[in-house]
């Protein structure tokens, strides 16, 4: 029998996600999921009936490689509608499979082996696999949470800056942030994009959820900061705007040689994507200005009777920026860490959450072991549920 290994190299250090990890646990022990960060709510009816008709209109077959057009014109609208951001649909658009895939071809369209990846952390934790899957080495900077002297998370400049140099291929950006909620500024942004420049860094942003920022925090597109305009990858999708994470239609906006270089990688990781639901996002992209600003509010809603319901447990709590999670800090309750925390509190309480160190690398893990991620994407229901679970038990276990 062979001795060789079954796994490649590449994918020798990854097991199951925590997402799935968490989730199938809070299946198994009836727990309240505020775990994995998906919606228990579907999107609008108009954009359902879209994709409907097109599947019985016969929209079934290939889509074009860079998308329909008319989901990449829709795309092109909707950056002039909200950011002016000016976008040619025929050479600054590419449609992917989910947001997910379109970090995948940007890291592998831009970066080579041995090249450097400066990151934030937490990170979202496809970051760190396609960085290793593309050969190169990645380097974290961490965001700090709030303090006496900063209103919200922020970053260590020096740190930045040491972080940056020749070697450096790509900056990846996540604004608004998964998981602190941090809105990056644009003081910040232009820091970062001076940076940048020096060193000849290309970006990629990743700004999936665009739509869900509260005030006074804004969300500024990294692309229009002029420093970055040249450099910057943007990265979004369908599923947290308009709440389909299941359709998996995301799409790059970026300067025609940079959009080139992503459709390269695109073209052979998954060639296109589903032609009915392209079709149905391009009516979503148009819907009126009436659906954001009322997604905003009930994304409002739900942050601040989540909030209520941590507070009222005992926890601490870190109000967020933008995004649809919320940090709390779990020190004080004789946990090891914050795996062993949310393990039992999905096992014991009834309620699952996400243990931020994942989202980590090992230098700085330990700054992620005194929190835990909820998610309040969820309905009124599932909400008050777990707000229930957590103040019948929770407080108990407070040293």
């Amino acid at each position: 029998m062979s001795s060789r290994p079954v796994l490649s190299q590449r994918v020798s250090r990854f097991g199951t996600t925590v997402f799935s990890e968490f989730s199938a646990l809070a299946l198994k022990h009836q727990a309240v999921n505020l775990g994995q960060g998906f919606p228990d709510f579907d999107g609008p009816d108009a954009i359902k009936e879209a994709a409907w008709k097109a599947i019985q209109g016969g929209v079934n077959q290939y889509a074009p490689g860079v998308g329909a057009r008319d989901l990449r014109v829709a795309i092109a609208e909707h950056s002039q509608r909200f950011y002016g951001h000016a976008v040619d649909p025929d050479t600054m658009v590419s449609v992917t499979s989910g947001a997910t895939e379109a970090i995948l071809d940007v890291i592998l369209g831009l970066v080579d082996p041995g090249d450097e990846v400066v990151a934030f952390e937490p990170y979202y934790d496809s970051y760190d696999a396609n960085i290793a899957f593309a050969g190169a080495t990645p380097r974290y900077v961490p965001l700090r949470p709030p303090d006496a002297e900063h209103a919200a998370w922020w970053f260590d400049r020096d740190e930045v800056k040491a972080a940056i140099g020749p070697r450096t291929r790509l900056l990846i950006l996540n604004s608004p942030h998964n998981p602190t909620g941090k809105v990056f500024t644009r003081e910040e942004l232009e820091f970062l994009g001076n940076l940048c420049a020096e060193f000849d860094v290309k970006v990629l942003s990743d700004e999936v959820y665009e739509h869900i920022v509260f005030g006074p925090a804004r969300h500024i597109r990294a692309a229009t900061v002029p420093v970055l305009a040249d450099r910057t990858v943007t990265v979004s999708s369908a599923g947290k705007s308009f709440s389909l994470t299941g359709w998996k239609i995301g799409w790059i906006i970026a300067p025609p040689p940079l959009r080139d270089a992503v459709q390269r990688a695109h073209q052979f990781v998954t060639f296109a994507t589903a032609s009915p639901f392209q079709a149905a996002m391009a009516v979503a992209m148009r819907l009126p200005d009436s659906y954001f600003q009322e997604l905003t509010a009930l994304y409002t809603q739900k942050r601040e009777r989540l909030l209520t319901g941590l507070r009222a447990a005992g926890l601490k709590v870190y109000s967020p920026e933008g995004s649809y999670f919320i940090l709390a800090d779990i020190t004080g309750y004789g946990f090891a860490d914050d795996v062993a925390f949310c393990r039992h509190l999905v096992t014991e309480v009834g309620v699952a959450a996400i243990p931020p160190s994942v989202f980590y690398g090992p230098e700085h893990r330990h700054l992620g072991q005194g929190f835990a991620r909820f998610a309040f994407c969820k309905t009124e229901g599932v909400l008050d549920e777990a707000a229930r679970r957590l103040g019948a038990k929770l407080p108990a276990l407070k040293r």
